[in-house]
């Protein structure tokens, strides 16, 4: 956890807030604190975005990227809305907010996107605003609208170095590996639907780095998937796990 965050997790509970907010450098990024000190990740804030909008708009589209949980997707079917995974990035999402028509949409960095009495683009202080109006329009506190949200296991985002000239073809071959067993999603790299979780191997879109990251619904069983994907980019020698 970065110490700023450490710090405003810190002042949340000493002072007893009902919630904290951070900001990135150029604030188009928002994450935020609950009132236990807890850290809502991006993936979860857009969940309780999305349960907000569908109020009001009924089979609304929304827009949630490689990395985000199940659980948005999840959430956003029982309240009536149209889930649509997309690829990583804010220029992307934007461009496929539009194409959809899409209300709402976020990816797990805390970028945040509202088209609904706003303009589409990831302005985080007017996300955090129109955060803190949900929490505060519900009667009951962040924490207790994290914890009715599906849960699930899963590792923070994973970086393995790997060449520019490598990466790509890298994830061709993990995604041809595990379609002969399995259910890929290739939008964006390759997530590996496991029944009970999946595993994300994506190159990233700047750096000459491999990003992975795992969900399940235990502990057990996302240890399994993490191992089982591991095991298969082990056998690369321009991945570099250590």
């Amino acid at each position: 956890m970065p110490a700023l965050i450490k710090d405003l997790v810190a002042l949340v509970v000493s002072s007893g807030a009902d919630l904290g907010i951070g900001y990135d450098g150029d604030a188009d990024r928002v994450g935020l604190v609950d009132n236990t000190g807890r850290v809502v990740w991006g993936d979860q804030l857009l969940a309780i975005a999305a349960a907000d909008l569908l109020t009001r708009r009924p089979g609304a589209k929304v827009l949630f990227e490689v990395k985000c949980s199940q659980a948005v997707a999840e959430w956003v079917e029982s309240h009536g809305g149209v889930p649509i995974l997309w690829k990583t990035g804010h220029s992307l999402i934007k461009a496929k907010m539009k194409e959809e028509g899409a209300l709402l949409a976020g990816e797990m960095s805390g970028h945040m996107f509202f088209a609904e009495d706003w303009y589409g683009f990831d302005d985080a202080l007017y996300a955090s605003a129109r955060l803190a109006s949900i929490v505060a329009d519900s009667g009951r506190s962040l924490a207790a609208l994290v914890d009715e949200l599906p849960h699930y296991e899963s590792t923070p985002e994973l970086r393995f170095e790997c060449d520019d000239t490598a990466k790509f073809e890298v994830v061709a071959k993990v995604v041809a590996h595990f379609r002969t067993d399995h259910e890929v999603i290739d939008v964006d790299g390759a997530r590996i639907l496991f029944g009970d979780g999946w595993g994300l191997v994506r190159a990233s879109n700047t750096q000459p780095v491999l990003v992975a990251r795992f969900e399940a619904r235990t502990r057990e069983r996302l240890q399994v998937i993490q191992d089982t994907v591991m095991g298969f980019l082990a056998t690369f020698p321009a991945v570099h796990l250590d």
